[in-house]
Formats: structure tokens, sequence, C-alpha cells
């Protein structure tokens, strides 16, 4: 079975990206995916900076990158912050990319040759697809595969029902098709 790691990069109660990523993991499970949700508010990673890797890596810094190594393939639900992605994801994403043990210093063993599917939702009228494109660029510099299909939810403010569900049938047949085919991807490149 398929491994897929579902990472929502805010970390704000009622967040519209962690309802959207909660859709997500349904609908991998749906495709047959063994889904691992990482919550990034449970780790204490620092900001990244040298020293601390050289002298102290942090054990929750370790502990993702085990996670993430362990995966076929990764699913990102970021809002934008200011045209980009939120400090907090990119933290993430700079930890779990660092050698450990005996890696050379490109070694980047949680992403390399995997796929990523990317998604976002926003109460901006472009659903959050300033941030996607660098979180695109980001996942591909630490050597993904990302793949085409995204799925972005504008005025998400409106964009669901109180029970978290979408209530558009664009967004959930769009958040569909990119689960099957961030599973199919990544089932490939696993293989």
């Amino acid at each position: 079975m398929t491994k897929i790691g579902v990472i929502a990069g805010s970390v704000r109660k009622g967040s519209f990206n962690k309802m959207l990523a909660k859709l997500a993991v349904a609908r991998l499970e749906a495709h047959g995916a063994v889904v691992t949700e990482v919550d990034l508010g449970a780790l204490e990673l620092p900001i990244y900076a040298a020293e601390l890797e050289a002298d102290n890596f942090p054990p929750d810094a370790l502990r993702l990158k085990q996670i993430l190594s362990e995966q076929d393939g990764l699913l990102v639900v970021s809002p934008e912050y200011n045209g980009s992605i939120p400090p907090l994801l990119k933290n993430a994403i700079d930890w779990a990319s660092r050698p450990t043990g005996d890696e050379g210093m490109i070694a980047l063993t949680a992403y390399r040759g995997k796929a990523a599917a990317i998604m976002s939702a926003s109460l901006s009228p472009f659903g959050g697809m300033r941030g996607l494109m660098h979180l695109r660029q980001i996942l591909t510099t630490v050597q993904m595969t990302v793949i085409p299909d995204q799925v972005v939810i504008p005025a998400a403010h409106a964009a669901y029902e109180s029970d978290g569900q979408l209530k558009d049938e664009l967004p959930v047949t769009l958040v569909d098709i990119t689960a099957a085919r961030l599973i199919k991807v990544a089932a490939a490149l696993a293989g």
C-alpha cells in the first residue's frame, strides 16, 4: 500500500487549510493510501540555524524527518502568508531536509524521488495560488516530483458547510482527483 504523509501548514484553531487537509485525508484513504498526518503544532522546532544543527539536532526535527522518510509521497495543504508560505511550514521543510547520521549533504532522504501534491484554502479570491507557486518551487528544490494537479479554495470563509464539508461539488471533485493522482505517481516512483 502506498504511504502518504499529510501536512497542514496552519495550526490555527478552525483553520480552513486543516479542514481541507482532513477532507483530503479521507479521499486518500478511500483510494487505498495509508495516511500519516503530521501535526506541526505538536512539534518543537526551533528556527533552523546551522549552529543548532551541528550542536544539538532537535529531537522533533529528527522525528519529523523519520516520519517523512517512511512515506512514498507527501500532501501539503498550506495557507498563503503575504504571497508565500507560513514560516512554520518552511522551517519544518528545512529541518527535515538536513542530513543526519552518515548521510551526505544532499541526501534529502525525507524528500528525494518522492511525489508531492499541494492544496490551499484562503480568504482571498485567488485561493492561496501565489503561496502554492512558492511551495511547488521549494518541494521541487528538495527533489520531489510535484504533480501538476493542485487544489485552491478561494473565499474559504464561505466555502465550507458547518460540518467542515465543502459546499460546492467542483472542489470536492478536484480534491478526489488530486488524491488519486498523488497515490498513482507516488506508487510509480516508489516501485
